[in-house]
């Protein structure tokens, strides 16, 4: 039989409350009592229900996991996926669980995010970027429950962000082209309404300016940023009469697919088109070719943000956002002349 806080209570001979302030560290009882009690959980190897103690500590110890949008994530996605995992075994370390939140209804009708963090008494949420993002994900982040987001601005007042620099994903690519003399260059974004996808389009944009390169509007296409996608906008492409040098997808999941629309046309990777992602997922290892891609550093973006989650339950509240610089992973899918 499980014990409670009042058989503990009775073995000791002192009242529940007694043993509920020694439990969690209050002042004002003696040394013996404390000892004795003590003991007896250690005898009986009690363990506190997680509610009474949660209550007693106003801690539940508990992190909200929320892949936010309409159409999100969820844990298909190789990139998001590393970056929450790293993220999970940092804040582990520190002495949390997660709770992964659905976004589906709660019990019986429609609930919002804060009402079930309030629920479960959660000392803070990690938010994953998705897209159609729900007005109870800005709720949230705009209430006194620490937010931390991946790729999704919040600015609560509690809240913060950590994201990639995206601007510069596109001007390392661009900039690797020029200096390799490439200077047709074609581009499969994501999603145009998405806020990741508009950065690293304009970045891209930005950087062919700088450098004096041509934009053909025929060679440039957006997808969603998986592999279907990049594979129908490349399909594309290659209907043109003139070839781009080299290809830039905004994912590798879409210049994966890419490649295999190259492929199945029988063009040389990187002899005809040298092709370029962007995430540097498991996948662009092993693929025929290896592929050249920018690195987002999952591993410290997923400590950063538990180590800034951390700091805010702990009550700073003077975070700025912050963005990851990324670099370019040469491999054997461009051409370094």
């Amino acid at each position: 039989m499980d014990l409670t806080i009042k058989d503990i209570a009775k073995m000791a001979g002192v009242s529940p409350a007694t043993v509920s302030k020694i439990m969690n560290n209050y002042g004002g009882i003696s040394e013996a009592t404390r000892e004795k009690v003590y003991k007896i959980i250690e005898d009986t190897k009690y363990q506190p229900k997680f509610s009474a103690k949660s209550l007693a500590t106003k801690k539940s110890n508990l992190i909200g996991l929320i892949y936010a949008g309409k159409i999100n994530v969820d844990f298909k996605h190789p990139f998001f996926n590393e970056v929450v995992n790293t993220f999970k075994k940092s804040v582990g370390a520190l002495g949390y669980d997660l709770l992964l939140f659905s976004n589906e209804k709660f019990y019986k009708g429609e609930s919002k995010y804060l009402e079930r963090c309030k629920h479960f008494n959660i000392d803070g949420c990690l938010i994953v970027a998705g897209d159609e993002i729900e007005e109870a994900v800005r709720e949230i982040a705009e209430s006194d429950i620490p937010c931390m987001g991946i790729d999704l601005k919040l600015d609560g007042p509690r809240s913060s962000y950590i994201m990639t620099d995206n601007e510069k994903i596109g001007l390392k690519v661009v900039e690797n082209f020029y200096l390799n003399k490439v200077r047709k260059v074609a581009y499969i974004g994501g999603k145009q309404n998405s806020l990741i996808s508009s950065i690293r389009n304009e970045g891209f944009l930005k950087a062919m300016e700088q450098f004096g390169l041509p934009l053909n509007e025929k060679w440039i296409h957006y997808g969603d940023f998986f592999e279907e996608s990049g594979y129908q906008a490349m399909k594309e492409i290659l209907k043109e009469k003139e070839w781009p040098e080299a290809v830039f997808a905004a994912s590798d999941m879409m210049a994966l697919g890419a490649m295999k629309a190259m492929k199945e046309e029988g063009v040389s990777i990187p002899g005809d088109i040298q092709l370029i992602g962007c995430d540097d997922i498991e996948s662009c290892r092993y693929s025929d070719p290896p592929l050249t891609t920018v690195k987002q550093d999952k591993q410290k973006l997923g400590k950063l943000a538990a180590y800034m989650l951390d700091d805010l339950i702990q009550g700073n509240d003077d975070l700025h956002p912050v963005k990851v610089d990324p670099e370019l992973v040469i491999r054997k899918s461009s051409i370094e002349r």
